[in-house]
């Protein structure tokens, strides 16, 4: 009976570790096809700045990553629907996600970029952009930006960001809006982009927050924001998130709440 007994604990003992060790798992949404935050491989690895910053939080928390692709326009009903845990894909906090998704403190901040033929533009104010096609990324901060400022022009929305420059490339569009780095390292240095250039300043979309670029989680989740939030703490506070940007960027990719 003893040994019985002895037995059924250790069995009992094996399975609450396996669950344990089931709990620690953290399904991690992400895109694929948004260089260079995401990016699949031919034999289907993916890498990135999002995908080295989800990696680094999964350790911070003592927790194993496992990366689910998911399109991007399904990205938070999928989280909703509990396909995974958090959305690690490069999205803007802005105050239309917040009201069904709660929001890390921003882990990158990068601004946004008008994009044309060299020359093309002299500003891009709506008077001059009136009557011409803009392209922009459909359900986006920057598609509700020219939504809301530019009336009087054309708005082709495309699926994908690297899309917003193909269809500039084959004329099928005036001018482009969209991530001043996607812009730089997915089209104007590439052959493809001989021609084009980005015009104007950077613009800061931010709506109700810093302007930044967050990780998404269901609502009242509190403990994993929490615990997500310390971790990008510390990864910013002891220079590993810093060494991780820099194999991306060549300028500071920090959001403004970590400077202050």
């Amino acid at each position: 009976m003893r040994y019985k007994l002895a037995t059924i604990f250790a069995l009992a003992t094996l399975f609450a570790t396996t669950v344990s060790a089931e709990e620690k798992t953290i399904r991690v949404g992400v895109e694929g096809n948004y260089p260079p935050f995401s990016v699949v491989a031919p034999d289907g690895k993916l890498s990135g700045f999002d995908i080295d910053i989800a990696n680094a939080i999964c350790a911070q928390m003592k927790t194993k990553c496992e990366m689910v692709q998911q399109e991007w326009d399904g990205m938070i009903p999928a989280l909703n629907a509990n396909k995974f845990d958090m959305i690690v894909a490069s999205m803007t906090i802005n105050e239309k996600r917040k009201q069904v998704v709660d929001f890390s403190n921003p882990y990158y901040d990068v601004p946004s970029r008008w994009v044309s033929k060299q020359g093309a533009f002299k500003n891009w104010t709506p008077e001059e952009l009136k009557g011409k096609t803009i392209i922009v990324l459909r359900n986006s901060p920057r598609a509700d930006y020219v939504a809301a400022n530019y009336p009087d022009s054309t708005v082709l929305a495309v699926d994908k960001e690297p899309a917003v420059y193909l269809e500039l490339a084959a004329g099928r569009g005036d001018i482009a809006f969209g991530s001043s780095v996607v812009s730089a390292e997915s089209f104007l240095k590439k052959p493809e982009g001989e021609g084009f250039a980005q015009v104007g300043e950077t613009l800061f979309l931010g709506e109700g927050t810093d302007g930044g670029v967050g990780i998404a989680m269901r609502k009242g989740e509190t403990e994993l924001r929490e615990n997500v939030n310390a971790s990008l703490a510390a990864l910013m506070a002891g220079g590993a998130y810093k060494t991780m940007a820099a194999k991306y960027f060549d300028f500071d990719v920090t959001p403004q709440s970590a400077k202050k």
